[in-house]
């Protein structure tokens, strides 16, 4: 499969998007546990579809440390006993942000106090900003077709 835009080749689209990763990087170094963050990116990333971002997490992740059991269990967060309840939490408003749609209401409020119990306003910021970038990048991914399986570690980095 070859996607149908070099979204990087674009002069706007190239700007933009070096800007969009230098954000990336500020939350990087956000106090958010990195594999908090890895792992909402995931489940972002697995609600929307987005191969290409699964590919790069997945393996991020992976060489930062996270075990494969984790990994797997993503996609069955609730029923998993894996997790932290702090990163249940931060799972739990990573799909309520990104399926605001389908709720009807955005974010339950008592979804939104799970999250703070466990993660100070600097996290939420964090939290709330990576949920937000995951699905503007998914779709900038699916919209244009952007193949998964060939990401190498560190690669954006």
């Amino acid at each position: 499969m070859d996607a149908r835009l070099n979204l990087f080749a674009g002069r706007t689209t190239g700007k933009a998007l070096k800007h969009f990763m230098a954000a990336g990087t500020a939350l990087k170094e956000s106090p958010l546990p990195a594999a908090t963050q890895e792992l909402v990116s995931l489940r972002v990333s697995q609600i929307n579809g987005c191969a290409v971002c699964l590919d790069m997490h997945t393996k991020e992740a992976a060489a930062a440390g996270e075990s494969a059991v984790r990994l797997h269990l993503v996609a069955a967060w609730r029923e998993a006993t894996v997790f932290t309840e702090a990163e249940r939490a931060a799972l739990e408003l990573a799909e309520q942000g990104t399926r605001t749609a389908d709720g009807g209401g955005g974010v339950p409020d008592e979804v939104w106090a799970r999250a703070a119990k466990y993660h100070d306003e600097e996290q939420l910021n964090a939290l709330v900003l990576l949920i937000s970038m995951m699905n503007m990048v998914n779709r900038l991914n699916v919209i244009t077709q952007q193949p998964g399986g060939t990401y190498e570690v560190g690669q954006f980095h």
